[in-house]
C-alpha cells in the first residue's frame, strides 16, 4: 500500500481539483478518503467524518451500502458496459420504465447521460430542436434566473446566473434571457413572488414567440446560495409557460430523489414540466448517471423518415451504462421497500427545528431549509446585512473547523451547506448539527 506522504506528494504533483484554488491547496494538508461506512467517510489515517454534504449532494442511503454493493457486483458479473447507440441493455430498459412510473404523469420518455450538466444540455437541445420541427425556428431563447446554476458545460452555463462562475466565459455562451427582480428570490413574502412572476411575464411579452423554454431549479437554487423560492412560484410559473406555449424545464439534479421530502420538488406544487433533468442521487452517489425525461409531444416531434434528419443527434459513450442503471434500480427499490419518503418526514422536521437554534449565533444572517437541504448564511453584521469580504474566506474557515471536529462540509462562499445522506439517523444528525454550530461559533470569531 502506498504511504500517506507519497499519496499527498502525488496529489499535489498530478491532480487539479475542481472549484479549488490550487495555490491554497498546495500549501495545505489534504484529507484523502479511503473508505465509507454509512453516513461516515474514513481517511487513510483512520479518522471518521460525518458526510455533511452527501459527497457533493449525491449520497442517499449511506456509503458502502450492502444492497447497493450487491446490485453492482451482480451486474458486473454480467456486463459492465454496452453502447445504447443502436443497441439496448436490460438495466437501462428497466430503469427507464421505473423513472416514468416515478415522475409526474406525462413524462413518458427517458434519455440517459452522465451528469447534471449533460442532462441540462440535452433538455436545452431537445427544446431547441423541438421548435425547429414544429416549424417555429425563431424560438431560440431560454428564460433563466439570477443566481441559477445548471452546470459547467457551455449550454448549462448559458442559462446560469452566478457571475463568479460564468462571467469569464461570457463570449462562449449563447444568448439567453436572464430574469431578476428588485427583491431577493429567497424571500417568501407574497409580494416577492408577484415581482418575480411579473418579471418573467414581462420577458415573455418582450420576446413573444421567440422563447423556446423556461428553465429553473424547482423550490431551491443550490449553488446560488441555497435560496428558497417563494411558495407557489413554481406553480404559477408553469401556468405562464403554458399560456405562452413555452416549454418548462425543471432541473431536479439536486432537488430530485427525495431531497426535498418528496421524490421530486415539482410534486410539492403539482407541476408536470415538459422536461425534467435528474442526476446526483439517481444512482445513490455510486456512479455517474443522469436522465432527461420528456413528454410524448416533444418525443413525437423527432419522429420521421431517416432522410428527414429529424433524429436527435446527441449521445454519450456511457449513456445508459448497465452498472449505473442497476445501482439506480436498487436505489429506487430501497426507497420503496423502506418507505423512505414517509420515514424521512420526522427527520426533516427535526432538522428544521434544530436549525432555528443557529439564528442565535451572532454572525448567522439567515437560515434556509427545504427538506433535508439547508444553507446557513454567515454575515459580518447581520443587523445591517453586511457580508464578510470574499477574501476573508469565512465559509472555508468554518468548514476547516468542522473537519477538526469530525464533519466534512463544503461552503458556497459564506453560506454553509448542510445536505447529509437521506438515511442519516436523528442521533447522527444531532452530532452533525452540534459540530456545525460549534464550528460557526469558533470560525467566525
Amino acid at each position: 500500500m502506498v504511504d500517506k506522504e507519497t499519496l499527498v506528494a502525488w496529489d499535489k504533483r498530478y491532480l487539479w481539483h475542481p472549484f479549488t484554488q490550487m495555490q491554497d491547496w498546495l500549501a495545505e494538508e489534504p484529507v484523502i478518503i479511503e473508505r465509507g461506512d454509512g453516513c461516515y467517510l474514513i481517511d487513510i489515517a483512520g479518522n471518521r467524518y460525518i458526510d455533511g454534504v452527501a459527497s457533493m449532494w449525491t449520497n442517499v442511503h449511506g456509503h458502502n451500502h450492502p444492497e447497493l454493493n450487491a446490485a453492482l457486483k451482480t451486474q458486473i458479473d454480467k456486463v459492465a458496459h454496452t453502447t445504447l447507440l443502436g443497441y439496448s441493455n436490460i438495466p437501462a430498459i428497466e430503469l427507464a420504465r421505473k423513472l416514468v412510473e416515478l415522475t409526474p404523469v406525462g413524462l413518458n420518455k427517458v434519455f440517459y447521460s452522465d451528469n447534471g450538466s449533460t442532462a441540462v444540455e440535452i433538455a436545452l437541445k431537445m427544446a431547441y430542436q423541438y421548435w425547429q420541427h414544429r416549424g417555429e425556428p425563431q424560438r431560440k431563447l431560454f428564460i433563466h434566473f439570477d443566481k441559477a446554476y445548471h452546470g459547467d458545460t457551455i449550454g448549462a452555463m448559458s442559462v446560469g446566473g452566478i457571475d463568479s462562475f460564468h462571467t469569464t466565459f461570457d463570449s462562449l455562451l449563447f444568448k439567453g434571457i436572464r430574469v431578476s427582480a428588485p427583491e431577493p428570490y429567497r424571500s417568501n413574502n407574497p409580494a416577492v413572488k408577484v415581482q418575480w412572476l411579473k418579471a418573467v411575464e414581462s420577458k415573455l411579452s418582450e420576446y413573444t414567440g421567440q422563447v423556446a423554454g423556461i428553465i429553473l431549479e424547482p423550490l431551491i437554487q443550490g449553488a446560488g446560495g441555497m435560496l428558497i423560492s417563494p411558495q407557489g412560484f413554481l406553480k404559477e410559473l408553469a401556468v405562464l409557460a403554458k399560456r405562452s406555449e413555452t416549454l418548462l424545464i425543471v432541473d431536479e439534479v439536486m432537488t430530485g430523489m427525495g431531497r426535498t421530502g418528496k421524490m421530486w420538488a415539482c410534486e410539492h406544487e403539482t407541476v408536470t414540466p415538459d422536461l425534467l433533468c435528474t442526476a446526483k442521487g439517481l444512482a445513490a452517489g455510486y456512479l455517474p448517471l443522469a436522465a432527461t425525461l420528456t413528454t410524448d409531444e416533444v418525443y413525437n416531434a423527432f419522429l420521421g423518415e431517416y432522410k428527414d434528419l429529424k433524429t436527435f443527434f446527441h449521445g454519450h459513450t456511457f449513456t445508459g451504462n448497465p452498472l449505473a442503471c442497476a445501482v439506480a434500480l436498487e436505489n429506487i427499490a430501497i426507497f420503496e421497500r423502506e418507505d423512505l419518503l414517509s420515514r424521512l418526514q420526522p427527520t426533516i422536521e427535526h432538522f428544521r427545528n434544530r436549525l432555528q437554534e443557529f439564528r442565535k449565533l451572532p454572525h448567522v444572517g439567515d437560515v434556509r431549509v427545504c427538506g433535508l437541504a439547508a444553507g446557513v448564511e454567515l454575515m459580518k453584521n447581520p443587523d445591517t446585512n453586511t457580508p464578510y469580504p470574499f477574501e476573508e474566506k469565512v465559509g472555508i474557515r468554518v468548514c476547516k473547523e468542522a473537519l477538526t471536529r469530525g464533519a466534512i462540509l463544503r461552503p458556497l462562499v459564506n453560506t454553509i451547506v448542510l445536505m447529509p445522506p437521506l438515511q442519516i439517523s436523528i442521533s447522527e444528525l444531532d452530532t452533525l448539527l452540534d459540530i456545525v454550530y460549534k464550528s460557526i461559533a469558533t470560525g467566525t470569531e
